[in-house]
């Protein structure tokens, strides 16, 4: 009899530290390493279930008494851009886009710091030296790209400066966004959304289903842009559904909304290993 045997990594909870998105909240997270020959398949089957890749790590948010949470995708197929959205691509129509393999360089970093400094220099990143930002582009077990856009120069700049940056992960059903930074100087381009937009005519082209945001959080203005994009999913209930109205969602504390870990993860879809012969 010829069968195979699901991959089996570890899960694990973090201790609880305060939420970065709803004030007042503490969050804590269920993770697993994401290592060896069989990385690729599992970043594929866990980010269909709302896991997301941090290095070498995937994770979920599992907080005691809240699900506020949820990640969000946008499908590739239905997607029509608004007419905001229309007017950000032809403001950014002169950037010039460029994907190369997840490694990092000085002038990468040096937007990076100019972007934490001007938009999150309280964050969790603030600290963030040359070396760690290093480790976070390059230390990837999976399929990644980091997809520069660079400007044409101005007064008595040389070549083309960079203008953004995304470190975007390739999965089998989409591409995911997994951090992007840009010029704090140039914020009348909206260059957050036209990263987004971007990456869905990539993801088109490729042939790819969807573009995967990251987390939507309701309630939370720091995630709030993530609505406006038409075609939106989010996992909910451990299945994906369309948004709907953003309004219809909550962010309110309950002590049953979050199941135990060990039910959490019981109900993980593993993918498979490896053929076994009996």
């Amino acid at each position: 009899m010829r069968h195979t045997l699901p991959i089996a990594p570890q899960f694990y909870v973090t201790a609880p530290q305060p939420c970065p998105y709803l004030d007042g909240r503490m969050e804590r997270k269920l993770f697993t390493a994401l290592q060896g020959d069989h990385a690729q398949r599992l970043n594929d089957a866990l980010s269909k279930q709302g896991f997301r890749r941090s290095q070498n790590v995937l994770y979920r948010p599992s907080c005691a008494e809240c699900s506020a949470c949820l990640s969000a995708r946008i499908r590739v197929a239905d997607f029509e851009p608004n007419r905001t959205q229309r007017r950000v691509l032809r403001r950014n129509a002169d950037l010039r886009r460029n994907a190369t393999s997840p490694w990092a360089t000085e002038d990468q970093y040096a937007l990076f710091r100019r972007y934490l400094d001007h938009r999150h220099a309280d964050g969790g990143m603030a600290d963030m030296d040359i070396f760690e930002f290093a480790a976070m582009i390059e230390e990837t077990p999976i399929r990644s790209r980091v997809i520069e856009y660079s400007r044409p120069a101005q007064g008595d700049e040389q070549g083309r400066p960079l203008a953004a940056v995304s470190l975007t992960d390739v999965f089998d059903d989409g591409l995911s966004m997994v951090y992007s930074f840009y010029d704090p100087a140039l914020l009348e381009h909206s260059l957050g959304t036209f990263l987004i937009l971007d990456h869905v005519q990539i993801a088109r082209e490729a042939g790819l289903p969807y573009v995967y945001l990251g987390y939507w959080v309701p309630g939370s203005r720091k995630m709030g842009y993530k609505a406006r994009f038409n075609a939106l999913e989010i996992y909910k209930g451990g299945q994906w559904q369309d948004l709907g109205s953003p309004e219809d969602h909550t962010a309110e504390l309950h002590p049953l909304s979050v199941d135990p870990i060990a039910e959490q993860v019981a109900r993980i879809a593993l993918p498979e290993a490896r053929p076994m012969t009996d």
